[in-house]
């Protein structure tokens, strides 16, 4: 029988965030994101995802994407 781990994991939804971006093409409407707003700004602090604003709407788009 396996041990359970004594440290606690972090829920930590940036990662999930950035592999939704990933299959989204590297860009998504920022209204259409279920992420919370603290973790869009956490990407946006760690200078993972930027925001841009097309005119029709704010996009949530990852760094490296071109």
């Amino acid at each position: 029988m396996p041990k359970k781990s004594t440290y606690p994991t972090p829920t930590d939804q940036s990662s999930l965030c950035l592999q939704y971006l990933r299959r989204c093409g590297g860009s998504a409407r920022l209204c259409t994101i279920k992420f919370s707003l603290g973790v869009i700004q956490s990407l946006v602090n760690q200078r993972k995802v930027k925001i841009t604003n097309t005119g029709a709407g704010f996009y949530v788009q990852l760094e490296d994407a071109k």
